[in-house]
């Protein structure tokens, strides 16, 4: 996977860390852990972030098989210069500090109701049942994770679209487990400023894709397509090699 879509996916995700609060916070403080259950409340939190990655995971796979379907029909460089584009008007629309899918009246009720329907599986206590709460938390209608998934449409292929969704969800993971840690610690007026620059990197890592659709020569950011190649080639030939001394 290259560097710039490895820091693309990290970046938008620490950066969605801050939104996350806002909108799946209170789903995780809802589950009532607290730390008088010690080691179980560490648990039960990572139980909970780690089935939000893997629902990001599964999208990513999916997407990713529509964009190795660009790439095996040659419009990689398109789609990812488009996905760039698209990144920047996501985020330009994105100011003032409000998701962009808040402002679609069909996503924004169905937020709500899926919100409403968690409620019951919240008062389970479980690991089975925090799981099942990370992966249905991680289906939630988010403009910050459909920006992600826009970008994974770019990443190349089926394991590059999972890994990009998976590092994004990891990216995540810092805040959303610290606000389960910390409750309400961070104030909504700190939390309004920091969303305020959210747009901004979301407009760096466009201007990221966009270069790397460009393929003007810099090494790891816009490689060439012929370098990729190469390194793909070095690759697939290390991994054959390893499995034919394995026989």
């Amino acid at each position: 996977m290259e560097l710039a879509l490895i820091i693309s996916a990290i970046g938008l995700g620490f950066a969605s860390g801050f939104h996350c609060i806002g909108m799946c916070g209170p789903i995780a403080l809802s589950m009532g852990l607290t730390k008088k259950q010690a080691t179980n409340y560490y648990f039960q939190n990572l139980t909970y972030q780690f089935g939000r990655i893997f629902t990001y995971s599964l999208l990513g796979t999916l997407l990713g098989i529509v964009g190795q379907g660009f790439e095996m029909a040659g419009f990689q460089q398109y789609l990812t210069i488009a996905v760039g584009i698209l990144l920047i008007l996501m985020a330009i629309f994105s100011f003032g500090g409000n998701d962009f899918a808040s402002k679609i009246p069909f996503l924004s009720k169905l937020l709500l109701q899926v919100k409403m329907n968690l409620g019951k599986l919240l008062q389970k206590a479980d690991y089975r049942s925090r799981f099942t709460t990370g992966i249905l938390n991680g289906f939630l209608p988010c403009g910050m994770v459909y920006m992600a998934l826009t970008a994974s449409l770019a990443a190349g292929g089926i394991w590059q679209g999972a890994s990009f969704m998976a590092l994004f969800g990891l990216g995540t993971l810092p805040f959303m487990f610290a606000v389960v840690l910390l409750g309400n610690l961070m104030t909504t007026a700190f939390r309004i400023k920091i969303l305020k620059f959210v747009p901004v990197l979301m407009i760096v890592l466009g201007g990221l894709f966009i270069l790397r659709g460009l393929e003007i020569g810099i090494p790891y950011i816009s490689p060439k397509k012929e370098a990729l190649k190469i390194i793909h080639n070095n690759s697939t030939e290390h991994q054959e090699g390893n499995h034919a001394t394995c026989h």
